[in-house]
């Protein structure tokens, strides 16, 4: 029997406000531990949340870019639950009534657009940070935990795809394309490295062309793309060798060990009545009137799947408009700022997503930390335009230029890589091959171009390389018509 998997992304993002979803304590990744609290976040007696208006911003923006529909009244729930980096005993969170609900996100993966339901996006806090001391830092393992409580409060998005996922690299596409999105608003760094931008998946396999749901498994700590790509294609193995053997899947939350590339068993899986929701007493219900619904979508900056037609309109293709959409902002920019002085867009494109995001990826570096700025790279492309340079001389210059030697026209002077354009320089080369050569321009004019190539070559060596390649080939067959 062929098996296929259904897959779900619950996506957490936390928020770039300066203060928490309920309280005034800033929000810092990396302060000293437990210095950014107070009363509120840690549920001292008497303290009473307020909302964060910024937040709530935020949310709808969000909503707004993923086509959700904006809730007029929504409220906060109580999500009940006990863990130590919890320090209410519940969350302040959104449950049958959120901020936007019933969306979609058109995800790009292969050549095809395939469009994935959103379920909801919804508004919380979230939790603190738990340090298991010893035992490499697993919980299992550790000799102590110790609870960091600057997180708890800090503002939180849920966005919960519907089961619309049938692959783990239809996953990761889906993950990279919603990062993409949140990074286009600006209201989030989205760093999967620090836990701004996390994600849980829900995963179950069920006969191909069967429309009923199987067992849901959850597997959590994937802090990475191809984390997630990993762990879903070892929960699908799993569950099918399962399913095959005659076992019973378990609905069950599992971790996914990133060394071993296995998922472990953590617990059983929570349903919503464990949680006890109830509606939060101390906060009244979030109101979004037409007006400030309408004068939020108006703040709404070009989305990427925007930005990637007009790029396409431009003459890109699809592989480099879609390197420049997904990549670092200040890539984008170049780009943009390149066109702006009058390089050729598709040669912009080709050079920045191909050569230079091959450097930055090698080097670990960003764009602004190189010597590469728009008015160099139209220089550049101007120089390959004019034949001032050759494509294999342009990608020495680009990386001389990247590592701060200085402007295109000083990198190709001090390293003697201008490609001779004259036209009479290039004919006495040329002359001279051919008249080293006779045989082979005898076989020219006899109509067999099979020494071209080679004659081609021979140019191009006798000038070190420089003379343009186009030039040569022309004053070649002009001498093979005489």
């Amino acid at each position: 029997m062929s098996w296929e998997p259904v897959i779900g992304i619950e996506v957490h993002v936390e928020l770039l406000t300066d203060s928490k979803m309920f309280c005034g304590c800033r929000v810092d990744f990396g302060a000293a531990p437990n210095t950014n609290i107070c009363p509120v976040c840690l549920a001292l007696p008497g303290a009473l949340p307020v909302p964060n208006e910024q937040a709530i911003e935020w949310i709808v923006q969000i909503g707004l870019a993923l086509n959700c529909t904006i809730t007029r009244e929504s409220i906060f729930h109580r999500k009940n639950y006990f863990y130590a980096d919890l320090p209410k005993n519940y969350q302040i969170s959104q449950y049958d009534i959120p901020v936007c609900s019933g969306g979609h996100l058109d995800v790009e993966i292969d050549g095809e657009t395939v469009r994935v339901a959103i379920n909801r996006v919804h508004q919380e806090e979230d939790t603190g940070k738990s340090i298991h001391m010893g035992g490499g830092g697993r919980i299992h393992s550790a000799e102590a935990t110790l609870l960091d409580f600057n997180r708890a409060g800090v503002p939180l998005i849920e966005i919960v795809s519907e089961p619309d996922i049938f692959s783990p690299a239809h996953a990761r596409a889906y993950a990279q394309q919603l990062r993409d999105v949140v990074l286009s608003l600006g209201v989030s760094d989205a760093r999967l490295e620090e836990g701004s931008m996390r994600f849980d998946a829900n995963v179950s396999i069920r006969p191909e062309g069967d429309t009923k749901l199987g067992a849901k498994v959850e597997v959590k700590n994937m802090n990475s793309f191809r984390s997630l790509e990993r762990a879903l294609d070892f929960e699908i193995i799993r569950q099918t060798e399962a399913i095959e053997a005659g076992q019973r899947i378990e609905q069950e939350t599992r971790h996914w060990d990133e060394e071993a590339g296995v998922t472990r068993a953590m617990r059983s899986k929570e349903g919503s009545s464990d949680y006890r929701y109830f509606p939060e007493p101390d906060l009244v219900p979030i109101v979004v009137s037409d007006e400030w619904r309408e004068q939020i979508r108006s703040m709404l900056p070009e989305l990427p799947h925007q930005r990637r037609w007009r790029y396409i309109e431009l003459g890109l293709e699809a592989h480099a408009a879609s390197v420049l959409v997904a990549g670092e902002a200040d890539v984008a920019v170049l780009f943009e700022e390149a066109v702006g002085l009058g390089a050729d867009p598709k040669q912009t494109a080709n050079w920045l997503s191909g050569e230079t995001t091959a450097y930055l990826r090698r080097n670990n570096t960003s764009i602004d930390q190189t010597g590469l700025t728009a008015a160099y790279l139209a220089e550049m492309t101007g120089m390959l335009a004019d034949g001032k340079l050759s494509a294999t001389a342009a990608k020495e210059v680009l990386t001389g230029v990247i590592d701060h030697e200085g402007s295109p026209g000083e990198v190709a002077a001090a390293r003697d890589l201008i490609q001779i354009s004259d036209t009479s320089a290039i004919e006495t080369a040329v002359d001279a091959v051919l008249a080293s050569n006779p045989e082979a321009l005898e076989t020219l004019r006899s109509g067999d171009m099979k020494p071209f190539g080679y004659l081609v070559g021979q140019v191009m060596r006798a000038t070190s390389g420089k003379a343009d390649p186009k030039v040569v080939n022309e004053i070649l067959r002009d001498r093979a018509s005489q």
